[in-house]
């Protein structure tokens, strides 16, 4: 990461002098002369430091502290002016000033100073990211080559910044796995912001991606960040893209295109840098195909896709992974009997692992602290249940054939999928109901 300085001076003499020296020692300075400006300038580029003047053409540098500290809490900001005094540096700290220097400066002494603000900066940074690393746990990938593949899929992705699309059934892990790419890339020490674009639409996910100006609508009674701003530095993760609103992929392609986007009823730029991951369990190929779903922005998505295997193919990696949810869910006893792993392995679990930690939770309620037994899993002890799905034709459920086809919009190759077929077998089933 390149270190950039922001220089706020109205002096030009000043920012000259400040911009040569700090170019000889290894920065990368950019000088502005008031304070209008210098709001442009960080909304445009990331700065690792701000050399900020007090008495400016538009305003006191003072009033600005608290607004920067607020949009970059990471960066460095060292108030350099003419006019100092013990109350100003007071106050310049209280408002979030990390040092306070007065002219004529020394030029060594500042590059000093500037080295260890923005040492100690990315060190509270880091320690604030360990902490959070610290407190998750690593995920249950499994044995199975399906698994083994996507595990070093991901191990790939987290290497770059290529935009990473997750596709599998719901309840596969694709969140799970999007934290993981987070937390092994070089932006682990940013922030990993995600949202479910299933549960917005329209204007409310608008809203919460772009973020808007007090009065941009009705119940805008202030400003908001989007979540696109928080993300600046980190990993954004749009989870079911597909459900994003047409209009809205038009503008969020823009952002990824140019990574600048404005807040809902501002006309002023904002620049984020982050990196993105996406999910979805739906076919975004058969969106396009049908006019659901933009084809430049799943061009602009479809980079690096990761396909996770829906549990019923991996059934090799059920027992290990029932011992890792006991084990999460705090279970007195973690391993169980081969009697319940192989009801548990019968079972075709169409909400995946998912469903899977719930029933165990469920279980564990039953169980009352004893070890577990088959009569603490009765939703599985059903016949019905404990088949998975076959291919012949002559046993596939109607209703559960609809009831799937529903699901997904009538999207063939994802019923077919979900019911554990080919999409040959859907089809003869279906002319055999006489449905197209």
């Amino acid at each position: 990461m390149s270190l950039d300085v922001l220089i706020v001076d109205d002096d030009p003499h000043v920012r000259g002098l400040l911009t040569e020296y700090l170019t000889q020692v290894g920065y990368v300075p950019y000088g502005v002369a008031s304070l209008g400006e210098a709001r442009q300038a960080v909304a445009h580029r990331r700065f690792r430091a701000v050399l900020l003047d007090l008495q400016l053409p538009d305003g006191n540098g003072l009033d600005w502290i608290p607004e920067l500290r607020e949009e970059d809490p990471d960066v460095a900001i060292i108030v350099v002016t003419g006019h100092g005094d013990i109350p100003q540096a007071v106050e310049a700290m209280r408002r979030g000033a990390d040092h306070f220097l007065t002219k004529p400066l020394q030029l060594q002494d500042l590059a000093t100073l500037l080295r260890k603000s923005i040492d100690v900066r990315n060190l509270h940074r880091q320690e604030a990211a360990r902490r959070r690393l610290r407190r998750r746990e690593e995920p249950f990938f499994g044995h199975s080559p399906a698994m083994r593949r996507v595990r070093e899929m991901a191990a790939i992705a987290a290497e770059s910044d290529a935009p990473v699309l997750l596709m599998g059934e719901t309840g596969t892990g694709k969140g799970v796995l999007a934290r993981w790419i987070h937390e092994h890339s070089p932006r682990q020490t940013g922030p990993f912001v995600e949202i479910n674009c299933s549960t917005l639409r329209g204007e409310l996910l608008a809203s919460e991606l772009f973020g808007h100006a007090r009065g941009a609508f009705t119940s805008a009674v202030e400003a908001k960040e989007g979540l696109i701003e928080v993300a600046d530095g980190g990993t954004l993760f749009l989870d079911e893209i597909g459900d994003m609103d047409p209009s809205l992929q038009a503008a969020f392609l823009k952002v990824l295109e140019e990574k600048v986007f404005r807040r809902l009823g501002e006309v002023r730029p904002r620049r984020s840098d982050f990196r993105l991951i996406c999910a979805t369990h739906q076919d975004l190929e058969a969106m396009v195909e049908t006019g659901r779903f933009r084809q430049d922005l799943f061009y602009r998505i479809h980079v690096f896709p990761i396909v996770l295997p829906p549990l019923r193919e991996r059934v090799e990696d059920i027992p290990g992974l029932v011992e890792h949810l006991l084990q999460t869910l705090g279970a007195p006893h973690p391993r169980v009997a081969p009697e319940v792993l192989r009801l548990l392995m019968a079972y075709p679990w169409p909400g995946n692992i998912r469903e899977l930690r719930n029933v165990l939770e469920r279980a564990l309620l039953l169980a009352r602290g004893e070890p577990l037994r088959p009569e603490h899993f009765p939703g599985l002890t059903a016949p019905r249940r404990l088949s998975r799905p076959t291919a012949p034709v002559e046993r596939l459920d109607t209703a559960r054939v609809l009831e799937v086809l529903t699901q997904v919009g009538g999207n063939k190759k994802e019923a077919a999928r979900r019911l554990g077929i080919s999409r040959a077998t859907l089809y003869r089933h279906l002319r055999r109901m006489k449905v197209s």
